[in-house]
């Protein structure tokens, strides 16, 4: 049953949902998720590019973050296997741990492998780590969504993303000072730190009251439910198939404009300084503003209005990078299209992640939200990666990022369409959760 949100007014009103402990531990468990991705990112290849490896082999290492793609593959066995003696602190508890030491474990193995001698065991180790970081995100997920009470989903989400950016940036800008001082060695084995808040927070708040077991099963029949019942259990929603759908679209505009963004930057003149301030500077403070108006948007008009909102703003963004374009160089008009962008992505990815944090079945969360989580970013990546490059020769900068809010245009006209029909409420797994929704 849900807890009625204390009745608060003015500013403490605003802020006092961020200062509950399942948000807070929300924060705890981002920051823990942020950080093994920049280690095999930012952080990677910057020390394969300061050992003198060439770009073809540098960039290869991109193949390490296939793990996260594809981790829906093995996420049936977080919700599904007891691990032997640590189950007895519960199934959400006892993958955490695991999955935190087998981070650190694979994060050790690749600070001590030396690319310069070690190239092809420094490809091992990113893989494994990579591994081991997607399986950690599939726990913290599930442990995220399950601790969350439904009326804290998009204050949750929120700070989720505060955790993940502070993770990510604080472990990639302290790997690079203290390689200058003590080497990359043990710039490595000092990060692995990073996985102590998600620990903390499974001693702090225990297994997650709303974690459901999956009905027990045995042999042929346990192996097969376990990969093919949350899918089947989803695909029995009423407005399931549309679901998936709006999962699939909803992104593609909006991963195609900011795909591009540095290239148009560059072909606009402007210097690294110039970037460096406006798109690193100017863009991190407005998504992070982004991410706290998403939070409240969330928690004032509900989940189906602020998500429709979140989909109408990130759609009218790509205008701004038309005009952009159109302008020219010009660092008022990148300021405000900066801002503008990373405003809107920054509510964005606090609603629709709570949205699909929604739409779990409380029995399969792990899978679920790895299921949906990996349609909602691997269609945009391949199209994409595919195809932005290509239309930018043949359209020109401005009408290709026209056409990106042409394309966004389909998700926006699908969601408001199943709020009207019914099917976001329909959609939604757990009853408490509908329930919280309808009164938004």
């Amino acid at each position: 049953m849900t807890t009625p949100a204390p009745a608060r007014t003015g500013l403490a009103g605003w802020i006092a949902p961020y200062l509950e402990r399942a948000p807070l531990g929300a924060l705890l468990l981002g920051i823990s998720s942020g950080f093994p991705y920049a280690m095999i990112g930012a952080t990677l290849t910057t020390r394969l590019a300061q050992e003198g490896i060439d770009k073809r082999s540098v960039t290869a290492f991109s193949l390490a973050f296939l793990a996260y793609n594809f981790k829906f593959l093995w996420a049936p066995a977080v919700d599904r296997f007891r691990l032997p003696v640590l189950s007895r602190f519960g199934q959400r508890r006892s993958w955490l741990w695991l999955s935190a030491a087998l981070v650190a474990a694979a994060l050790a193995f690749l600070g001590l492998a030396d690319p310069a001698t070690q190239l092809g065991t420094v490809a091992v180790a990113a893989v494994a780590l990579g591994a081991a970081g997607a399986t950690f995100d599939i726990v913290i997920d599930a442990y995220r969504i399950e601790l969350l009470e439904p009326r804290q989903l998009g204050v949750g989400s929120g700070m989720s993303q505060y955790g993940w950016r502070i993770g990510s940036v604080s472990a990639g800008a302290l790997a690079l000072l203290l390689a200058a001082s003590i080497g990359w060695n043990a710039a490595y084995l000092v990060c692995a730190v990073f996985v102590l808040p998600a620990v903390f927070v499974g001693f702090w708040l225990g297994e997650p009251p709303r974690h459901r077991e999956p009905t027990p099963r045995r042999g042929m029949a346990a192996a097969i439910a376990a990969v093919v019942g949350p899918l089947a259990e989803f695909l029995r929603r009423r407005g399931a198939l549309l679901v998936l759908l709006f999962v699939l679209l909803h992104k593609i505009g909006d991963t195609l404009a900011n795909l591009t963004l540095r290239l148009l930057l560059d072909d606009l003149g402007f210097s690294n300084a110039e970037i460096a301030t406006y798109d690193v500077g100017f863009g991190f403070a407005a998504y992070l503003v982004g991410i706290f108006a998403g939070g409240i948007l969330y928690a004032r008009i509900g989940m189906k209005r602020s998500v429709l909102l979140s989909l109408i703003l990130m759609a009218v963004s790509n205008l701004s990078f038309a005009a952009l374009a159109q302008i020219g160089h010009s660092n008022a008009m990148l300021a405000f299209t900066i801002c503008f962008e990373n405003f809107a992505s920054g509510i964005g990815g606090v609603v629709v992640v709570a949205y699909l944090s929604a739409l779990c079945n409380l029995s399969f969360t792990a899978t679920q939200f790895a299921l949906l989580s990996a349609a909602a970013s691997i269609v945009g990546r391949v199209v994409t990666g595919t195809t932005a490059g290509a239309l930018i020769e043949r359209m020109g900068y401005v009408d290709f990022y026209l056409m990106t809010t042409v394309v966004a245009l389909p998700g926006v006209f699908l969601y408001a369409w199943m709020i009207r029909a019914g099917l976001v409420d329909a959609s939604i797994a757990e009853s408490d959760v509908r329930a919280e929704a309808r009164s938004g």
